[in-house]
């Protein structure tokens, strides 16, 4: 699989890698950063298993996991990935997005979210980009929803989280023929 890197003038996405994951530790272990995900980054060693799982999907050709630097603040801000990537179907998911509580609210995630949008869409020449959030993360999901995605349904108590809770997950969804106007609407400025 080809490697990419992806970048503008507010991010640089690289692979994660074992290289170079303790770049986020300390971002990894501000509380509530993941309260939504059945993952727990919280410590050394989880944040560790954590990386190995996503380079694991990497090796399958089911994932890319990056480690996400924003050049304003010229510190490493987290992490995101595409997963679950279907080659066949030409669909695939942007999720695992994970970043520090300074970088949140301050339009990060929106550069994040185009390049990724954008690479499905014009270079993997994708057919949909998806979302799965958890139905209670209501930020996620606000946040995702004015990236132009619309909510397809939800698929009920399919997740166990940590502490046993069966979250309903809501799955979101970008079609390829929606991408120019959401480009041209929503990321105008980019």
């Amino acid at each position: 699989m080809n490697i990419p890197l992806l970048e503008n003038n507010r991010v640089k996405l690289s692979l994660l890698t074992l290289d170079n994951y303790l770049e986020i530790r300390d971002v990894s272990q501000e509380k509530d950063l993941i309260q939504y995900s059945p993952s727990t980054i919280s410590t050394a060693e989880s944040l560790k298993n954590y990386v190995e799982t996503a380079i694991s999907g990497f090796e399958d050709n089911a994932a890319i996991p990056f480690i996400v630097y924003d050049k304003i603040k010229q510190k490493y801000a987290g992490s995101t990935r595409f997963g679950l990537i279907n080659w066949t179907n030409k669909v695939l998911h942007i999720g695992w997005t994970w970043i520090g509580h300074e970088f949140q609210g301050s339009g990060l995630n929106k550069h994040i979210k185009y390049l990724m949008i954008e690479y499905a869409f014009e270079i993997l020449n994708f057919e949909k980009v998806e979302f799965r959030i958890d139905e209670r993360n209501q930020k996620s999901r606000k946040a995702v929803e004015k990236l132009g995605a619309t909510l397809e349904g939800i698929l009920r108590k399919d997740v166990v989280m940590r502490d046993n809770f069966r979250r309903n997950t809501c799955c979101y969804g970008i079609l390829k023929e929606e991408w120019p106007t959401i480009k041209s609407s929503i990321f105008k400025d980019f």
